[in-house]
């Protein structure tokens, strides 16, 4: 994801580096600080949108269990009434439901994993960004003593570059859009045979679940 790229690469910058560049290192702090604050409005933006997708996908998978549920209702009632054509067709369409639903929950596990990272990313920048606004007076003064005293050395030592740098390296990690969708798309392009033998596979499973629905009817 390109943000969470930006993101890491203005995360891993080193602070103290940035200031001995620059001609005017509180202008470059102050918009390093900037920059830190407009990606963290980004991230927070992508994690409600990720959030939402999550809650919409959660909402499709128990609105296709619960249609599964209501043609199974469907399918008893058939049985009881001895209309078992009817009763084949409920439970087709519950077994159809059902197939949905199971792709859905897929989805749901994938974008959790995606709401996690995100959320795991807005916490280190936020974390970042405070540590840098704490530090930013301090690291002013710091390069404004070393140029005087000749100690630049010295000072990048007293900065704390390795406590910033494991903080940066932490957010090296992409985050990757779920594949479950595009999967089930392409399993549904099988050729004619494969087609043939599902549905000898489905007929096999709607004649034996109409069996256990009569069974437990005691029909």
């Amino acid at each position: 994801m390109a943000l969470l790229e930006r993101v890491a690469t203005l995360v891993r910058a080193n602070l103290n580096d940035i200031i001995d560049k620059a001609e005017e290192p509180e202008k470059m702090i102050k918009q390093v600080m900037l920059d830190m604050q407009n990606q963290l409005l980004q991230v927070k933006t992508q994690v409600a949108i990720a959030i939402a997708d999550q809650h919409l996908l959660e909402k499709k998978q128990k609105e296709n269990q619960d249609k599964s549920a209501d043609w199974v209702r469907k399918a008893e009632l058939a049985v009881d009434k001895k209309e078992d054509d009817l009763a084949r067709a409920a439970i087709e369409r519950s077994l159809s439901y059902k197939s949905l639903a199971e792709n859905f929950s897929d989805q749901v596990a994938d974008q959790t994993v995606q709401v996690e990272n995100l959320k795991s990313a807005l916490r280190k920048l936020e974390q970042k960004l405070a540590e840098a606004q704490a530090k930013s007076d301090v690291l002013i003064a710091q390069h404004r003593r070393a140029r005087a005293l000749n100690k630049a050395g010295d000072a990048r030592m007293a900065m704390g570059n390795a406590s910033n740098a494991e903080a940066f390296d932490r957010m090296k990690g992409k985050v990757q859009r779920n594949e479950a969708l595009s999967q089930a798309k392409a399993e549904l392009t099988g050729d004619s045979i494969e087609d043939r033998l599902a549905s000898l596979e489905k007929e096999e499973e709607v004649t034996r679940l109409l069996a256990e629905l009569k069974a437990r009817r005691g029909i």
